[in-house]
């Protein structure tokens, strides 16, 4: 089997077990809370219930203009600071859902505008990712030359690590100004962070959602914007190191499989010429009553009576093209 097929299906058998893995986790960390917010929720809306006397239709219409009403608590939210943000959240896939579309016209045009601007925000980002990579690669220079390294080139792990250090910096700052605006605990900031610049985007944590931000606070929302673009750029930078490098991976394995595969097709062609005569090592066709005084150089260079010439052409590195092994050849059946 081919080195690139093992290694797919290795792929795919280790996403699978991750897949397993995280599913018993999350079910062991998470199952019974649910259940037990469950039994919460239900025990206080039936005492809501049962203190102001409302049935269960009235109250269902009080569920939907609550969750209705939500969105709207943090003010306009498709003026144009809360538009301009939407697109944001659009191009960048990161869909928190805080807002969505209600007309036809707007589900519309949400759709064609994110066939164009996906592909345009992937390869912008893909852009300014390679960019913040050759940047890195000449700090990582510099620095290696003044401590005077015997290697002065950035690595792929140099790279990698650089890349690394830059988004723990930037998420660790991000949750930091996240938690003074929001009024979140700085784990929750640092959890939205990381879901933002991962595209993850549950939404369970949205930033400009309260004191009406959007319209009072342009600078704080001019921050999270720089903060959403810049972020999923170096994001964007180290996921182009780890393609790179499975992409040098795969090349690898692709030439050890050719080299692989060489001697059979030697050997192929071998049987296919044996009708009018044996092909050795690229040689041209020849009888059998030449094979002992014949050369096994892979050069091509020596025949049979070329000896007074073997000097000459090993220092002018002689390679005859495939017009002289022609001529050579009809010269030979001709003799024959």
């Amino acid at each position: 089997m081919k080195r690139q097929s093992v290694r797919t299906l290795s792929l795919v058998v280790c996403t699978f077990t991750y897949l397993l893995i995280g599913a018993a986790v999350f079910d062991s960390l998470e199952s019974d809370e649910e259940l037990r917010r469950d039994e919460m929720l239900k025990d206080t809306s039936n005492a809501i219930k049962r203190k102001y006397n409302i049935s269960d239709d009235d109250y269902r219409m009080i569920e939907l203009v609550i969750i209705e009403y939500k969105p709207h608590k943090a003010g306009p939210q498709w003026k144009f600071a809360g538009s301009f943000y939407f697109a944001t959240v659009v191009l960048a896939m990161i869909g928190y859902g805080h807002s969505t579309p209600v007309t036809a016209g707007g589900k519309a045009f949400c759709m064609g505008y994110a066939m164009v601007g996906i592909p345009l925000g992937l390869v912008m980002f893909q852009s300014i990712g390679e960019r913040l990579n050759k940047f890195a690669s000449v700090v990582i220079k510099q620095m290696k030359k003044y401590l005077h390294c015997k290697r002065v080139e950035a690595t792929e792990m140099n790279l990698m690590l650089a890349t690394g250090i830059l988004s723990s910096i930037i998420i660790t700052t991000g949750a930091a100004v996240f938690s003074r605006y929001e009024g979140w605990t700085y784990f929750d900031s640092f959890y939205y962070c990381f879901v933002t610049l991962t595209t993850i985007g549950f939404g369970d944590y949205v930033a400009l959602q309260n004191d009406n931000a959007l319209q009072t606070k342009p600078g704080y929302v001019a921050l999270s914007l720089i903060f959403i673009l810049f972020g999923l750029a170096v994001v964007a930078a180290s996921i182009n190191l780890l393609v790179l490098r499975f992409m040098t991976m795969n090349a690898e394995d692709i030439r050890r499989d050719d080299a692989e595969l060489q001697p059979s097709s030697q050997e192929v062609l071998t049987l296919e010429g044996e009708v009018n005569g044996r092909l050795l090592a690229g040689h041209a066709l020849i009888g059998d009553d030449d094979i002992d005084q014949t050369s096994v150089c892979s050069c091509n260079c020596l025949g049979a009576n070329h000896t007074d010439n073997h000097e000459t052409l090993l220092e002018n590195c002689y390679r005859p093209s495939h017009i002289i092994l022609s001529a050579n050849l009809k010269v030979k059946r001709a003799s024959v």
